[in-house]
């Protein structure tokens, strides 16, 4: 029952909305106050009450799901619907776009929400039983997800019968058992429904890069099939131990790392083709002058200012050379983080070299690096486009992380309802969320001139994300002797991006 539901009565209305808005407060006991005993018993009562929790949980997504129908979404054959931006057709009858308004209700990925809304819709079809032990805090949510994720691809009846089987001591088995056991039943049963959730494995199977915890690293990973992934493995383990045996000093993970970098670049191969690099530089004009230790990045994944001057050395500094095949672009940021201008190596020479028209000497403050002007147009200009990808480094709706390889410079305002073509109204979004924004109703983009970037769900729920590396607006100072500043609404408060 929704809030617009002329069928809730005005006391029940009321009720809920003051239930709402209390904050939220744990129940707990004062640890210091318990016996030994008393702290096992209270740790049983919490876990009792997550398992109540993640099944309350399930219960919401799926009242959420119910009140987001499919009925408006764009007709089969649309442009957009391809490929791993298809509708999701395991959610019959909800909105292609619910799990992207979960996604920014959760503040959580799109991978994350869709999961979330699959194992929910999987406790009500197929596991009706677990969801209820969860409800009754009699099955902790981890081994409920484990019968959750092995039985949510076969049928309805399947599922229920294999869930009599193993509930009754799914609380007593280990996971790895549970799951164990809820495979064989499965292959048993529905041999099938394995084999589609293997394929389904291999088909959302990626190689990802982000940035690691240690400083100026960065992580390379890959979704294998087991067998494969540990074939990989004992190749670079055993090329390494080689290396190890031959006499070089540096540690075997230092080692494995670098013989899987020359298995991927294989800079021994001459004959080849050379694999070219693209590469992105984002720093402050007073990092590039060397007056700052501003952090840098380079195609988006940070780097320690030193690691920057030393790339610029290896460029041969302002001196400046492109890879052979490759491409440099610098993007000049404000110290505030905000964009200021684009250009490539061989553009920043022509500056250098020309100095300002106006002002010969050199001693003037003018701006030879500037955004690039508004165009009358719907399709952005190059340089448009150069900079919108750089500012933004990857799709800007809340949550996703989408490369702008995959992304579109969009009208933050559409072009056909006035919406300039300018820097200050384009944003990149992927195809999947770029294709949300033009037909899927209730929501709201909004964008500053500085490309901070506003979303509102059809659920009233508000995100805003920043430009990567951009900081966010200082606090407001205090008001002593004055009355207190009205804290923000919830909608409007904004994650930490």
């Amino acid at each position: 029952m929704t809030s617009a539901d002329p069928l809730r009565t005005p006391f029940e209305a009321a009720l809920v909305g003051r239930l709402m808005e209390r904050p939220p407060t744990p129940q707990r006991l004062p640890v210091g106050a318990l016996t030994r005993e008393e702290k096992a018993a209270e740790l049983q009562r919490l876990q009792a009450r997550k398992a109540m929790d993640a099944a309350y949980e399930a219960e919401l997504v799926l009242g959420l799901a119910d009140d987001s129908p499919d009925d408006d979404d764009p007709a089969p054959g649309t442009p957009g619907a391809k490929g791993s931006w298809a509708p999701d057709t395991e959610l019959p009858g909800v909105s292609e776009f619910f799990t992207a308004e979960l996604a920014v209700i959760l503040n959580c990925g799109r991978g994350t929400a869709s999961h979330l809304a699959h194992r929910a819709w999987t406790y009500r079809e197929n596991l009706p039983a677990t969801w209820a032990a969860m409800a009754a805090g009699a099955l902790d949510e981890t081994r409920a997800k484990v019968l959750a994720d092995v039985l949510q691809r076969t049928s309805p009846a399947i599922a229920r019968a294999i869930e009599a089987r193993l509930l009754p001591e799914a609380a007593s088995l280990t996971t790895g058992k549970l799951k164990k056991r809820a495979l064989a039943a499965l292959l048993e049963a529905d041999a099938d429904a394995v084999d589609a959730r293997n394929n389904e494995a291999q088909r959302q199977a990626d190689v990802r890069c982000h940035p690691s915890p240690m400083e100026g690293m960065s992580a390379l990973s890959a979704d294998l099939p087991a067998p494969v992934a540990a074939a990989c493995y004992e190749v670079v383990d055993q090329l390494a131990r080689m290396l190890k045996a031959d006499g070089d000093p540096r540690p075997i993970g230092q080692l494995r790392a670098a013989v899987l970098a020359d298995l991927i670049q294989r800079p021994w191969e001459t004959g080849r083709p050379p694999v070219t690099a693209h590469l992105q530089l984002v720093a402050t004009l007073s990092a590039l002058a060397g007056s700052s230790a501003e952090p840098a990045e380079v195609n988006g994944l940070p780097i320690t200012i030193g690691q920057l001057r030393e790339l610029l050395a290896q460029l041969d500094a302002l001196g400046l050379r492109t890879p052979e095949g490759g491409t440099v672009t610098l993007a000049l940021t404000d110290d505030d983080g905000a964009l200021r201008a684009t250009t490539t190596l061989d553009q920043l020479r022509r500056f250098v070299r020309r100095g300002c028209p106006d002002h010969p000497d050199g001693t003037c403050g003018c701006s030879v690096l500037d955004r690039p002007a508004k165009v009358p147009q719907h399709d952005p200009s190059p340089g448009q486009q150069t900079l919108v990808h750089t500012r933004d480094r990857a799709c800007r709706f809340p949550t996703c992380g989408q490369r702008v390889g995959w992304a579109d410079a969009d009208h933050v305002i559409p072009h056909a309802e006035g919406g300039a073509t300018d820097c200050s109204n384009l944003c990149c979004l992927c195809r999947s969320h770029h294709r949300l924004k033009t037909f899927a109703r209730g929501w709201r983009f909004v964008m500053d001139p500085d490309g901070t970037l506003h979303v509102t769900t059809p659920s009233g729920v508000t995100r805003t994300t920043r430009p990567p590396g951009m900081r966010a607006p200082a606090p407001d100072p205090p008001n002593p002797g004055g009355s207190p500043p009205t804290p923000p609404a919830p909608d409007d408060e904004s994650p930490p991006f």
